[in-house]
Parts: C-alpha cells; structure tokens; sequence
C-alpha cells in the first residue's frame, strides 16, 4: 500500500479544525489516477468519537512525475518490484 501525501489547504492546520488525530479520516471520492497531477485538491471527512463530522480541503502532495508513478503502484517497492520483472 502506498501512502497518499496530503496537505492542509493555506491557514488550516489541525488546531483551527479541532482535530486531535482520534477521528476516523474518509478521503473522498478519491481516485490515484486523478490524483496524480499536481495541486490537485481532495476532499477529507474526519468523524469523531460522537459521530461529528468535520468536513475540509487538502491538496495532494503528488508533485512529480516519479512520485505519482510510484503512488500509482501502491509505493516504491511495489514500483521496483514491477521494474525487475
């Protein structure tokens, strides 16, 4: 499994949303394939414990051509592995 790299949009942080890192976070709609051209924006809905929802912006941190090849292929050993065979 590859890890999607996000970033809060511009003045948002964790501390300005409330979040504490014990909700449950749910990227959608989320597609690699989309998600590969740089600055692209996903939408994140984090729920917590009480069953409130936070909705907020991220931008996708796939920044080059390399980075999105490897995300598209679940990360860097999935993409190596590919490239051997």
């Amino acid at each position: 499994m590859g890890i999607v790299p996000l970033e809060f949009e511009p003045g948002m942080h964790a501390e300005t949303l409330g979040l504490t890192g014990e909700e449950t976070y749910r990227i959608e709609p989320f597609s690699i394939a989309a998600s590969c051209q740089p600055g692209t924006r996903a939408h994140v809905v984090a729920t917590r414990a009480s069953g409130e929802v936070v909705d907020f912006s991220v931008i996708v941190r796939i920044d080059t051509p390399t980075e999105a090849a490897y995300v598209s292929r679940g990360g860097i050993l999935p993409y190596v592995l590919d490239h051997l065979l």
